[in-house]
């Protein structure tokens, strides 16, 4: 018969750590906030998080069956703190999350192998990884591998804010865990240094003010009232992650897939704003900015160059001027605005013609 024991030793063997388990019962107060959030339009563009809310607030809504959810950890702390890239203003700054193979690639394989162990002893299991409705955050919490912070992300005690996490939904009767406490008291540094203040009140996280949801999630135009705020990140923020104090007990990741592209952290924007599609998918194979697709991660790379008051980077933000995708025209002309606006309105009269309205609007807005 497997016990608990045999799952969590598995769990270790595979890699993660922390294992814990909660009740399907236990995210008693959920709804009602997953209800404000989306009440509030917090979430943006993520219509599916809206569309099978009542599944997110209640897993028993999603499975049935289900009688234990399983809860694991895998450790991504950096090796150094990323808030020091951020004077780099030439270089592109990569979160650290997507530093490493996809996440999804790595958790998933690694939950079946778990899942196995419960088929073998006739029991049904589903994993989840960020691909459906499932608040792992919550659920964690709930499980007690760590407490959602006053940022929204997960906290622990051992690992800080570093920590992907995996579910496994099973018909097995587990014994669930203690929740753990919040340890955040009355610090708020993770709130007092987002770039945009995208923290309406503690707990709670307006995505449309967030870096990493613009720069990921979002598929259009960057708020210009927010442009100069993302100084060089181009993909994802890690400011409220990196300055929480419990990150001082967080050891650096030793998962090789999940430290592997540690060289994409960081680059110089004149090499990326000369990526075509090919070598764009090329450079970020198998990691999470491949799914941004080249030209929304040029966009961001624009905005970028915009902020980095680096005039040798004219010559590829000119060049993009005349890029197929008007997503990319638009922020390049936002960018040459801010590096030369005297080159600007010298190019402003050879593109008079502009046929798309929001690159209309970027050439008249500056």
């Amino acid at each position: 018969m497997i016990t608990k024991e045999h799952l969590r030793q598995k769990a270790l063997e595979l890699g993660f750590e922390l294992f814990r388990v909660a009740s399907p019962a236990s995210l008693k107060d959920t709804q009602e906030n997953l209800s404000a959030y989306l009440s509030a339009n917090y979430h943006g563009e993520m219509a599916w998080m809206e569309t099978r809310a009542a599944e997110r607030a209640d897993p028993r809504l999603l499975w049935p069956d289900v009688c234990s959810i399983i809860l694991v950890g895998l450790n991504y702390a950096p090796d150094k703190n990323p808030l020091e890239n951020l004077s780099a203003r030439s270089d592109g700054l990569v979160s650290v999350y997507a530093q490493g193979a996809d996440y999804h690639d790595v958790i998933k394989p690694r939950l079946k192998e778990i899942a196995a162990l419960l088929a073998r002893d006739n029991h049904q299991a589903k994993v989840f990884v960020d691909t459906a409705p499932v608040m792992e955050k919550p659920l964690a919490a709930a499980a007690g591998l760590g407490w959602q912070g006053k940022h929204t992300v997960l906290v622990s005690r051992e690992f800080g804010s570093w920590l992907f996490l995996g579910a496994i939904f099973t018909d097995a009767v587990i014994e669930a865990d203690a929740p753990e406490t919040d340890h955040c008291g009355s610090c708020k540094r993770c709130l007092d240094i987002c770039p945009t203040d995208a923290f309406p009140q503690p707990y709670q996280l307006d995505s449309r003010l967030c870096i990493s949801y613009l720069t990921i999630e979002h598929k259009g135009v960057i708020p210009r009232a927010l442009r100069a705020k993302f100084g060089n990140r181009i993909f994802g923020c890690d400011d409220c992650l990196a300055v929480c104090p419990w990150n001082k007990f967080a050891q650096a990741a030793h998962e090789q897939k999940i430290t592997s592209r540690r060289d994409i952290g960081l680059k110089p924007l004149h090499e990326l704003l000369q990526l075509d599609d090919t070598a764009f998918r090329t450079l970020f194979a198998k990691t999470p900015v491949k799914r941004t697709g080249r030209d929304r991660f040029l966009r961001n790379c624009l905005i970028a160059a915009g902020n980095s008051q680096d005039e040798s980077l004219i010559p590829p933000v000119q060049k993009l001027l005349d890029d197929e995708n008007p997503l990319v025209r638009g922020a390049a002309v936002w960018a040459l605005g801010q590096l030369s606006p005297a080159l600007f309105e010298k190019e402003k009269s050879h593109h008079a013609h502009e046929k798309d309205a929001n690159v209309q609007t970027e050439w008249s807005a500056v």
